[in-house]
């Protein structure tokens, strides 16, 4: 049918004279389409200038296929000077095709989208290659390995451009990364450099105005950590920041990412390499508060709370409005996509349908959602169609929306803001009140000893409001059916006794329990499943407190927002009446208790996995160091002055410098310092430079270590600094730097591959954590390549494994194929590549980019060492024993299954035994046989 037939619907005029010029320049055509211009032109300023001037080109083509082909075809032979005007001919055409194809009811909401998505993938395709081509013709692009298409360059569309959902007058959100692996390692930099001017060039001619207008307002600041990072960066440097410190908005940001621009076949496998950390395991009801509370933060933030009304509503952020149902549905698409792929549309329309088809929400919701959202993204576009303005709020005054009214083809504006004001309320309610409470069921029966506890529960101060009565009646019966599945229900009866005396009020964590029943089991899960825990738990009651605050479950804040609010907790400590230097570390003690009993209660719970546990461990570790270990420089220069020199650094060693620790894990950490010349302080009781350093150092590790009234921060481990236990607690960068190179042994440099700056002091300690780090390449670069690499890696083996043999059936950290085991072959690839890969995923994905393993073993051990970790983490999190199946009890059995995949015990068993001997046989393919070698281990022995 042609465009004329599919007409069925048309706007009103209410501007006679643009009109009229519209109806000119539509003499000839048939009358449904001089009428459909005319209406447009008469209700939208914008698009009478874009019929003005393209109205010509749409008659003569409006019949034609795929206006964005056609109206982009052999763009790609268009030097960048053509390229720019030739897009914004471009845009402009498909624009006016699109706003009348859409104000005519010829195209549904998908092919508006659709075709301006289009357009938009085709115009940063071309912006991309023609500067990407001139960096090649300039010969700043180093070759890349064959098959690499567009330099491996490519570009994520995000948003509603990667759902092709793009509104009528939508920037674009582009994520540009780099595959680097296309490269030699050495030409990366300088292929980096390249690549990032074509990016802002791209950018720039898509984004400029100019005298034949833009093309599409281009933001790059999705990428992670924008403030600090390129605007083109490596996939490696993305994966890393993602698997590091990616956050809930940017999981969520995911579910719509799709490769637009450049190659595309890198883009999709970065993507694949990202699922994890899009789609977890397990159901992640931690995102619905995420979400819920990122909703409240942009409406307060725009400030669009209050009444109502349809005069100045944000359609897209406003209540009731389309954010509203995309919310509601990427939610539950975190909830439960990491299990069912069928729910990773990326679509909000798909997304729904997919829900219903899944039962995660009812067909008549979905449905009706669907429907709502079509019409709001119709109010949407003819909002932007009036003067292209990038904008979703409804006009304020009756004018104005009498304009929009027309552009639906309503002339009785009351009545259409009726319908509309009652949409807007039903979304609200379909998404805001979607899990109504539940009538209570009956309690199941319980012993005469059970019953006295339970019965003296209604006189505690939980208790105490009718509410909080009405809404513990509702969750009490699935509270005490799960208590009596519990491995020890008595004992776990017996502590949720004493933890609900305890609780002030109950309304909070009461309503939290029954807007998500599964969290019932937590208390229930560190009172009768997880004896750590809750040992945890009996040592640092306190962080109970933790559970009834608002950002109990608020999204993670990430290293740099968890120093920057300890160092606040300290300050205030430090300065307030009666506090000080012990006042804070007590401070930072509960702070700290607080954090990580957050962690290990999201882990039980599932809200979290092992992987993400071990980096918010290393997180919290990481900002403990960083913003006490100024306070306790303070707190030393008033007695000796400040530090001398340049200052001292911290590194992070071990499983601390990978990032990844377990709810038992102490911390392995060293000091370096630099004196600068200085040959000792200035203060009241002076100290020589390197007397003042040791000291300093004895007191950073007493912060962390001695047990107060509060308990303790972490255990330090100092025993990897030169020469171990015989050397000195601080070292100068001079002499660490001639230890590494001169005295120290493989084992060392492989701990070095590790190593992380994590805390600071001193005048200069920025610029040392700087030299630090160059050293550290600097030497895993100048020994990777030495002959005893790999006989010493073997002999390590050998010693460990007769010092600790396996402990019991379900070791996971040491012994042949297990974690450690894994680990050290993983830095060794670190270490024979000069890499600065410190995590054993990155550093094994180096061990296969620098050609010291294949793809099938680096697989292989990569899932061997994510099962092992899992196990051994949440073992770790269960019990501060070996595990023992029996202590455990069936309640961290079903944790530990639910962790690791596992169906049965028996089954966790095949997998352990499997992935070890998997990874034993190829970790001992990779070293030297026994006796290749010897005789040189003999000689340095």
């Amino acid at each position: 049918m042609s465009f004329v037939d599919l007409i069925s619907r048309q706007p009103v005029p209410l501007d006679p004279t643009r009109a009229d010029a519209a109806r000119q320049t539509a003499a000839g055509a048939p009358p449904a389409l001089v009428d459909l211009m005319a209406g447009a032109a008469g209700s939208s300023p914008y698009l009478a200038g874009l019929i003005g001037r393209e109205g010509a080109w749409f008659l003569e083509h409006r019949d034609h296929a795929d206006v964005v082909a056609r109206e982009t075809a052999g763009f790609q032979d268009l030097d960048a000077d053509d390229l720019g005007p030739a897009l914004r001919r471009a845009k402009r055409r498909v624009a006016l095709y699109a706003a009348l194809a859409d104000l005519g009811g010829v195209w549904e909401l998908e092919q508006v989208t659709g075709a301006l998505s289009d357009l938009a993938d085709r115009a940063a395709d071309l912006a991309l290659r023609v500067h990407i081509a001139a960096e090649t013709r300039r010969g700043k692009l180093p070759p890349a390995r064959p098959g690499t298409d567009a330099g491996g360059l490519f570009a994520l569309s995000m948003g509603k451009g990667g759902a092709r959902e793009l509104n009528y007058s939508s920037d674009i959100d582009l994520i540009v990364l780099f595959d680097d692996t296309a490269y030699d390692p050495d030409d990366v930099p300088e292929a980096r450099a390249a690549l990032i001017r074509a990016t802002r060039k791209a950018a720039a001619l898509l984004s400029d105005v100019t005298e034949h207008g833009y093309v599409f307002r281009t933001d790059l600041r999705l990428r992670p950590d924008a403030a600090v990072t390129p605007i083109c960066m490596s996939a490696s440097a993305a994966l890393t920041y993602y698997e590091a410190e990616g956050r809930t908005w940017e999981r969520a940001a995911y579910i719509k990412a799709r490769p637009a621009a450049g190659d595309l076949a890198a883009g999709e496998r970065f993507l694949r390499d990202l699922r994890p950390f899009v789609w977890r395991k397990h159901l992640d009801f931690a995102a619905i508060q995420d979400a819920h509370d990122m909703r409240l933060r942009i409406r307060d933030h725009k400030g669009l709370g209050g009444r109502l009304t349809v005069p100045g509503h944000n359609m897209k952020l406003g209540r009731g409005g389309i954010r509203e149902i995309e919310f509601f549905t990427q939610t539950r698409q975190l909830i439960a996509g990491g299990r069912d792929p069928d729910l990773r549309r990326r679509d909000t329309v798909g997304g729904l349908a997919a829900l219903a088809t899944k039962g995660w929400i009812p067909q008549a919701v979905a449905d009706e959602l669907t429907a709502h959202y079509r019409e709001h993204r119709d109010i949407e576009h003819r909002i932007q169609m009036v003067n292209d303005a990038q904008t979703h709020s409804l006009p304020k005054d009756d004018a104005g929306l009498a304009i929009i009214a027309a552009l639906m083809g309503e002339t009785d504006v009351a009545a259409w803001s009726d319908r509309l004001l009652a949409r807007l309320e039903r979304v609200h309610d379909l998404t805001e009140n979607f899990f109504a409470p539940g009538e209570a069921n009956d309690l199941p029966p319980v012993s005469d000893e059970a019953q006295a506890i339970i019965d003296r529960w209604q006189g505690y101060p939980a208790l105490r409001t009718e509410r909080a009565q009405q809404i513990f009646r509702r969750v009490q019966p699935e509270l005490l059916s799960r208590m009596s599945r519990a491995a020890h229900p008595d004992e776990a009866l017996a502590r949720f006794d004493s933890f609900l005396a305890g609780l002030p009020a109950g309304v909070q964590l009461f309503s939290l329990f029954e807007a998500n029943p599964s969290l019932i089991a937590l208390i229930v899960d560190i009172c009768g499943t997880a004896p750590g825990l809750a040992a945890y738990l009996a040592r640092h009651q306190g962080v109970l407190d933790a559970v009834l605050g608002g950002s109990f479950f608020a999204p993670w804040p990430g290293a740099e927002g968890l120093r920057t609010e300890l160092t606040a907790v300290l300050d205030s400590a430090l300065n307030a009446p009666g506090g000080g230097y012990e006042a804070a570390l007590d401070t930072a003690r509960r702070w700290a208790h607080e954090w990580h009993f957050r962690i290990g209660v999201h882990h039980l719970r599932g809200l979290i996995d092992a992987d993400e546990a071990g980096g918010q461990y290393a997180d919290l570790a990481d900002a403990a160091i960083a913003a006490l270990f100024p306070v306790t420089a303070a707190d030393f220069a008033l007695r000796h002055g400040p530090p001398p020199g340049r200052g001292a650094v911290v590194l992070g060693m071990g499983s601390l410098g990978a990032r990844q620790l377990n709810a038992g894990s102490d911390l392995d950490l060293i000091v370096i310092y630099d004196a600068d010349g200085a040959d000792q302080s200035d203060g009241p009781r002076p100290l020589a430079a390197r007397p003042y350093y040791a000291r300093l150092t004895q007191a950073m590790i007493t912060a962390v270590s001695a047990p107060t009234a509060e308990g303790r921060l972490y255990e330090v481990d100092m025993r990897l600094r030169p020469s171990g236990r015989q050397g000195p607690v601080a070292t100068s960068v001079q002499g660490f730097e001639n230890y590494q190179m001169t005295e120290a042994w493989t084992w060392e440099h492989l701990a070095l591959t590790r190593a992380r700056v994590v805390g600071r002091t001193g005048p200069d300690a920025d610029a040392l954590a700087d030299q630090v780090e160059s050293l550290r390449l600097s030497v895993l670069r100048a020994k990777g390549g030495a002959a005893q690499v790999m006989p010493d890696l073997a002999d390590m083996r050998r010693r460990i494994f007769a010092a600790k043999p396996v402990n019991g059936a379900w070791e996971a950290k040491v012994g042949p194929g297990r974690l450690q085991d894994i680990d050290l072959l993983a830095q060794s690839f670190a270490l024979r590549a000069g890499d600065p890969a410190r995590g054993t995923a990155a550093q094994l994905r180096t061990g296969r980019r620098a050609g010291l393993a294949d793809k099938a073993a680096t697989e292989v051990l990569t899932r061997a060492h994510r099962f092992l970790w899992r196990l051994h983490a949440s073992a770790r999190l269960l019990t501060e024993k070996p595990l023992d199946m029996a202590d455990i009890g069936g309640g961290g059995q079903e944790f530990l299954l639910r962790e690791t995949g596992a169906e049965t015990l028996d089954a966790l068993a095949d997998m352990l035994a499997e992935h070890t001997s998997a990874a034993n046989t190829l970790i001992a393919a990779e070293l030297p046989h026994e006796d290749d070698g010897q005789d040189e281990v003999n000689a340095r022995s």
